[in-house]
């Protein structure tokens, strides 16, 4: 699932018009709309396309177990490090110049991953993509919150989660077709050479619709704040290289100190920005956003959904394909179901009965724990789960839909527009977090408890998810009790 935003065409003298204020710019705004959506889409795909692709793309390039951990979270390390930068970039650029921009060095870094020799080239250029993912992505919610105001900017929001989440699922589906598909004899290759064409006719697209002004007003105004980038991207990246390489490394002592370290260096930021704010200047997020009503509990409870999310793509992933021995494109096709309905939910929940909004949440969270329990207990015995196991697929689609799309509706629906960029960079950033440590705890209790059974690798596998499947429904029965917590204040 994760994460994104930033502010639009700047605070200039007049925003862009929204839809349900002015009907002439309805097909111009759905357009818009459109383009930042697809180009999402493909960035939150990307995420997750390599994880099926991963075997055979060790096998071709001869990729040490490191190499190719790397080249699948090397992604999201720049990604979750930049984020916030690129959306301060598009304050002082202009939200739709600096999209394009991104998505221009997406494209290209996609084009030379897929033509990389080796996996040394494939790392650095994987690390370039998610540099184009993290100009690119955070300025989708500033575009969304100044194109649009009411229940226009409502749909959008909805829009916006369904593609999270649908591309994070998605991705394991289009990643098992097209490397199953061998397309030319290419192999890997297309997983990364697809984004190429779609990214092409989106700048062609997105030139056409997207505000090209720089950035006005005060936001534009503020500085990037390089000392507080230096220490976030710090302390984001000791964060993050361990949690990637720390089960492949088996967890040695460099890992813990990084995390130590990350730790240290988060707290300086804080207090570090706290000093530049009472200073009167322009800190990489703005206190007011953290104490906008509900920011704290909507990032907890993002934080979770993900973490839950890809705890549970990669754990069953690694059954599947491991225990199972399905083949990429099998083990692609199981988790269409939870895509089709997370993506149904998070458009339609909105026409759901008003009285019922408040429950959405916790009821959320409440069924995902159901479903992942269901799940664990379908594989369990080392079976292949039987029609109840879509069953439980669906409850947890629809329950992580439920967890999430309101929660980031209410986060984001009345934050200011000048405060865009900092909200959605801020939760942009938790979105990526929660997917890095949702596959570093899931992915580190499931491995951990393959080894230490001996037996065959089907039952083995299976005992191993239901442990998984467990520490996940734990997860999202804490996302509910946030959600109840809320709701009695």
């Amino acid at each position: 699932m994760t994460t994104t935003s930033s502010a639009g065409p700047g605070p200039a003298p007049a925003p862009s018009p929204a839809i349900s204020e002015t009907p002439g710019t309805d097909n111009r705004s759905r357009l818009l709309l459109a383009v930042v959506l697809a180009a999402q889409f493909m960035a939150v795909l990307d995420v997750f396309i390599v994880n099926v692709a991963a075997p055979t793309i060790g096998s071709e390039l001869h990729a040490s177990g490191a190499d190719l951990q790397l080249v699948v979270a090397g992604y999201a390390i720049t990604y979750s490090v930049l984020l916030i930068t690129g959306a301060r970039l598009g304050d002082r650029l202009g939200h739709g110049r600096v999209h394009l921009a991104g998505l221009a060095l997406f494209t290209a870094a996609s084009l030379a991953c897929g033509l990389a020799d080796g996996s040394t080239e494939l790392i650095v250029f994987r690390l370039v993509q998610g540099a184009g993912s993290a100009v690119m992505i955070p300025q989708v919610l500033g575009l969304i919150q100044r194109t649009f105001t009411g229940e226009a900017r409502a749909r959008a929001l909805g829009a916006y989660s369904a593609v999270l989440a649908v591309g994070a699922a998605a991705g394991q589906t289009v990643g098992g077709l097209l490397v199953s598909a061998d397309l030319l004899g290419t192999g890997w290759r297309p997983v990364f050479l697809v984004n190429v064409p779609v990214g092409a006719v989106l700048l062609v697209l997105g030139r056409r619709v997207l505000p090209m002004g720089r950035g006005a007003g005060p936001e534009a105004a503020r500085g990037l704040d390089l000392p507080g980038l230096v220490l976030l991207g710090a302390s984001v990246s000791l964060l993050t290289v361990p949690l990637v390489l720390g089960q492949e490394e088996d967890w040695p002592l460099w890992a813990w100190l990084s995390l130590a370290a990350a730790v240290a260096l988060f707290a300086l930021f804080c207090g570090y920005e706290s000093r530049l704010a009472r200073r009167g200047g322009a800190p990489l997020i703005a206190p007011r956003v953290l104490r906008h009503p509900g920011m704290g509990l909507a990032v907890f409870r993002i934080l979770a959904v993900m973490a839950v999310n890809a705890g549970f793509l990669f754990a069953l992933t690694l059954h599947v394909q491991g225990g199972l021995g399905y083949s990429a494109l099998r083990a692609g096709l199981s988790f269409a179901p939870t895509a089709v309905v997370f993506g149904v939910v998070g458009l339609t929940w909105r026409n759901w009965p008003a009285s019922w909004r408040r429950a959405l949440t916790p009821g959320g969270f409440a069924l995902t724990a159901v479903s992942a329990a269901g799940v664990g207990l379908a594989f369990r015995g080392g079976g292949d789960g039987g029609t109840g196991l879509y069953v439980a697929f669906a409850g947890v689609g629809v329950g992580l839909a439920l967890a999430f799309s309101p929660t980031l509706t209410g986060a984001l629906a009345t934050v200011r527009p000048e405060d865009a960029a900092d909200a959605g960079g801020l939760l942009a950033t938790v979105t990526q977090l929660g997917q890095l440590i949702g596959v570093a705890a899931f992915g580190t209790l499931f491995l951990n408890r393959l080894e230490s059974l001996a037996a065959p690798a089907a039952y083995t596998s299976a005992e191993a998810l239901w442990a998984c499947m467990w520490a996940l429904a734990g997860t999202a029965a804490v996302g509910a009790v946030s959600g109840l917590v809320l709701r009695r204040r």
